[in-house]
């Protein structure tokens, strides 16, 4: 079988890419592989699913801010019953004496692209938020409006559902090869002996990117990484409560009537996630994030945990930051990978972007240049601060 372009990864930067493709007027023949259909462990549906704008470079918060433009028009985009659970409950990343010439800086870029981000001084938080304790903060950036968290479920479901229509064809496998022909690639091999020719091959493969391009022949420092997730119990619910990121990395958001809370791997330990491994590594809530959050917010002195999980992303070694558009050489393999941590935010954005590119030969609603390929080839990090 042939197809004039192949997405390998089929959750919500795939699913995206097929989508917008086909928006932009594109007709040939596309083929979305997904290996696990369910997406039971698929880093989509397995992240903390919030959107943000506090990032430290200017590409990055205009990625975010095509998405929540997207979620403001939902039903006009996908239907009347159209519905992520969206809630604009913002982000508030705090900063020691140390941190704050970062923070500072990442709110002027973040201001420069009209981000509503106030930053307040440690006095100004305890007035706003109450149960807060501020020792050892200087400073904190909080997103009054365009930040929050929603269902990626959802999200994703809307992508998929829409696809339906749109005479994609669904494959359920798994890539083992890319057939190559000097500066082109041909084709791709299946798990189920199926081989597939291609005018065009997409890698969408979130954590497995790395693998991927290698089939290719190709060098991507994208690796997968595997992050926790806990679920607890309070008495006291806050309802103003934004995703709070204290200086330590440790995170806290409400969820209904629980908690979700995170950022606790330490950086001297964080390597390749091995394939399967998906336990939880319990020990990080009770020596970790737990004092940290007790301090930050004391009426978490009194807490209890219920369950977790743990799931994969795609991290990129060189600078936590997306590879995004055409191999120089290799010109029909477009790279979509690399997010760390960002990507279910940012998908629709990357989709409408390629979308654009491979129609009209040109980025045109978000110009995705600086995330080439080229600075992978050269070594040059275009190093993203804000990574949560």
């Amino acid at each position: 079988m042939r197809y004039d372009i192949v997405i390998i990864g089929g959750a919500i930067v795939g699913s995206s890419i097929a989508y917008y493709l086909r928006e932009e007027g594109f007709s040939g023949s596309i083929a979305l592989i997904e290996r696990d259909p369910q997406f039971a462990q698929a880093a989509t549906t397995l992240s903390m699913a919030s959107i943000r704008q506090q990032f430290s470079i200017p590409e990055n918060i205009r990625l975010s801010q095509f998405t929540l433009k997207l979620f403001r028009r939902l039903k006009e985009e996908f239907g009347t019953d159209a519905d992520i659970g969206f809630r604009e409950g913002g982000y508030l990343i705090l900063a020691g004496e140390a941190g704050l010439p970062i923070l500072k800086a990442n709110h002027e870029a973040q201001i420069a692209e009209g981000a509503d981000i106030v930053l307040e001084d440690a006095e100004q938080l305890t007035r706003r938020f109450a149960w807060l304790s501020t020792e050892g903060i200087s400073a904190g950036a909080y997103g009054r409006t365009g930040e929050g968290w929603f269902d990626a479920h959802a999200m994703l479901t809307l992508f998929r559902k829409a696809l339906r229509d749109k005479k994609i064809d669904f494959i359920t496998a798994d890539v083992t090869g890319i057939a190559r022909d000097g500066n082109r690639v041909t084709g791709v091999r299946l798990d189920n002996d199926q081989a597939l020719e291609a005018g065009i091959v997409v890698n969408a493969a979130g954590p497995n990117a790395g693998k991927v391009a290698a089939m290719a022949g190709l060098a991507l420092p994208v690796e997968p990484r595997k992050r926790n997730v806990f679920v607890f119990e309070a008495r006291e619910k806050y309802a103003d409560m934004p995703l709070l990121v204290d200086p330590s990395g440790i995170y806290v958001r409400p969820e209904g009537s629980v908690y979700l809370t995170g950022g606790a791997e330490p950086e001297e330990d964080d390597g390749p996630a091995a394939p399967g491994d998906f336990e939880v590594d319990w020990p990080l809530f009770e020596e970790v994030i737990w004092p940290v959050l007790a301090a930050r917010i004391p009426a978490f002195e009194a807490i209890k945990s219920t369950r977790a999980w743990a799931g994969h992303y795609d991290y990129n070694t060189l600078d936590q930051n997306a590879v995004i558009g055409p191999h120089p050489e290799v010109g029909n393999f477009i790279f979509a990978n690399g997010f760390s941590g960002h990507g279910l935010q940012q998908a629709p954005a990357v989709g409408k972007a390629l979308a654009e590119l491979i129609v009209h030969g040109d980025y045109r609603t978000v110009d995705c240049s600086a995330f080439g390929y080229e600075r992978v080839a050269e070594g040059r990090a275009f190093r993203e601060l804000n990574v949560i």
